[in-house]
């Protein structure tokens, strides 16, 4: 007992220290903006944040605006932002010495002088890479990562990191150490996650690009609902997280891309990051640079549509947001094709689940492994820690009356390694199909529902089984992205007093109640494209975010 008692008296000292340095941050943060205000009280901070990134860097590129108050106008913001919601987890404070270099040397990246955020689990040199885990504090990261070291070659001022949730397999975002964000519109409601910390600073204006991770929808989530725009790319179209990191299997795939107001932004941002750079620090990324011709062309497109899964019933808004998308488009000329979704339930209970627990989620257990709180990803971590024969029992008994539940217990089960070898083979037949039904039908791109309203605080928590728009195209790793198209209508809220889900199920009743009382919150649209298609998902995204 007197041991245990040491342990966790150690582990709160960390924690402490760490939530220390989160407030030294922003007070450094602070001192930093007030010193740049004495020296420069005319600089018009206002008329700097309303610039879209593709003008601002112009502006810094041709020397009508010094990076120095770019830089410093978003500091300020940055701050704001952070002490209303929470998403800042620490202050680069090397991007000052970085910012003067800048200015010395005058060697001008596409990026040159832009300051962007960085999620928590993206290495920075110097820095901790926690992923909400005490046993990660006071270990900095050796080296930036790829997607970093290219930003700094490209001019961009990496200048803060972000919060996540504890694990990063949520999209909620809070942990022991830095505690919960808030989301910037509305604060009884999530950011989303698992990059949250990203999600708030930008939907508050704090930051003008950011980069995140993406295994189940955790770009895409925190950019619905805090109403921007982000880009799951291909897999490895960008230097993916490294593996240490992130403890799942193969069947589902990470990504790393970013997230900004505006597509524009984001394709800027692409054409920045496909350099040579990239290609040379890293061989696995295959040297496909940005095509600029797909981007900007102006071809009708034919597109696949869908507006649910038969897995998570979309709210009123959600169903509304695709059916006037897809409206839009027709009239702009385009074909729009319905899509017919099959066996989505079984994508995610085998594929996903499965995948993800494969080893009956002994590896994720391990990484709980003295930690002081796992609330979050309680169920997940008790049905880890049962035996194979309570399992079985469970699934059996839970299977009449909760469906899903003992699905969801039978995929949590521990694989041999033929049944893994079988499993990945499963899901190479599938993307095959999903495929060949996407070529049958002759399509360009897919417009797809994407989770929304913000769900309130507490509950993402609740419903893991709600991801399933987002993470099918982890499972078949192709490129997505989300653009804000609506918000919440009284209709929509009233149309919700009958919502009962497919499965009628406490599941589907906890979601009802999530989306409750949203009117005037965003509802976003997902655009989907075949793997290593991402200047076409961009395009799409340019032509749902222009109509």
């Amino acid at each position: 007992l007197l041991l245990r008692w040491r342990r966790r008296s150690g582990l709160w000292r960390k924690v402490k220290e760490a939530r220390q340095r989160q407030e030294r941050s922003l007070v450094q943060m602070e001192m930093a903006v007030r010193r740049f205000r004495e020296q420069h009280p005319s600089v018009n901070m206002i008329s700097i944040l309303s610039l879209p990134l593709p003008e601002l860097c112009k502006k810094l590129q041709d020397g009508s605006l010094p990076p120095d108050h770019v830089f410093y106008a978003y500091v300020g913001k940055a701050l704001q932002i952070a002490t209303e919601t929470n998403c800042i987890t620490e202050y680069l404070q090397e991007s000052e010495t970085q910012l003067r270099k800048a200015k010395l040397t005058g060697k001008l990246g596409l990026l040159y002088g832009v300051p962007v955020s960085i999620k928590d689990s993206i290495d920075c040199q110097g820095h901790d890479s926690t992923l909400g885990f005490i046993k990660n504090l006071n270990k900095p990261a050796a080296e930036d990562s790829v997607v970093v070291q290219v930003l700094r070659r490209q001019g961009a001022i990496p200048f803060v990191k972000t919060n996540v949730p504890q694990s990063l397999i949520s999209y909620d975002c809070k942990n022991l150490i830095f505690g919960q964000t808030f989301n910037p519109l509305l604060y009884t409601r999530s950011p989303g996650g698992s990059s949250g910390g990203e999600g708030a600073l930008i939907g508050g204006g704090g930051s003008i690009l950011g980069f995140g991770t993406d295994v189940g929808g955790s770009l895409r989530f925190p950019a619905a609902f805090c109403g921007i725009c982000a880009l799951k790319p291909t897999g490895n179209r960008l230097r993916p997280p490294t593996m240490n990191a992130l403890f799942w299997s193969l069947p589902v795939v990470a990504a790393v891309g970013p997230m900004a107001k505006d597509v524009e932004s984001l394709a800027l941002c692409m054409r920045a990051l496909l350099c040579e750079d990239m290609f040379n620090l890293d061989s696995t990324v295959p040297p496909l640079p940005f095509n600029e011709e797909v981007f900007s062309s102006t071809q009708p497109l034919r597109i696949g549509y869908y507006e649910t899964d038969f897995f998570t019933m979309p709210s009123p808004a959600m169903r509304r947001a695709v059916r006037e998308t897809k409206q839009l488009l027709e009239d702009a000329g385009h074909t729009l094709v319905p899509f017919e979704l099959m066996n989505v339930d079984y994508v995610i209970f085998n594929f996903c689940v499965r995948g993800m627990f494969a080893d009956g989620g002994a590896s994720f257990l391990k990484k709980f492994k003295g930690e002081l709180e796992k609330s979050s990803m309680g169920l997940f971590l008790w049905l880890a820690k049962s035996p194979h024969w309570l399992k079985t029992l469970l699934s059996w008994i839970a299977k009449p009356f909760v469906p899903r539940f003992s699905h969801i217990v039978r995929s949590m089960r521990t694989n041999t390694v033929d049944e893994v070898w079988s499993l990945h083979h499963e899901i190479e037949e599938f993307c095959h199909q999903f495929t060949a039904q996407w070529k049958k039908l002759n399509l360009d791109v897919m417009l797809c529902p994407m989770l929304g309203p913000a769900l309130g605080i507490g509950y993402p928590g609740k419903l893991s089984v709600a991801v399933s728009y987002t993470m099918l195209y982890n499972a078949l790793d192709f490129p997505a992205g989300v653009v804000p198209v609506t918000m919440v209508t009284d209709e929509d809220e009233e149309e919700l007093k009958s919502y009962k889900g497919y499965f009628q199920d406490w599941w589907d009743r906890t979601l009802a109640k999530a989306f409750h009382g949203s009117v005037g919150l965003p509802v976003a649209v997902q655009c989907v494209a075949l793997p290593w298609q991402e200047e076409l998902c961009l395009r799409f995204m340019k032509e749902v975010e222009t109509l």
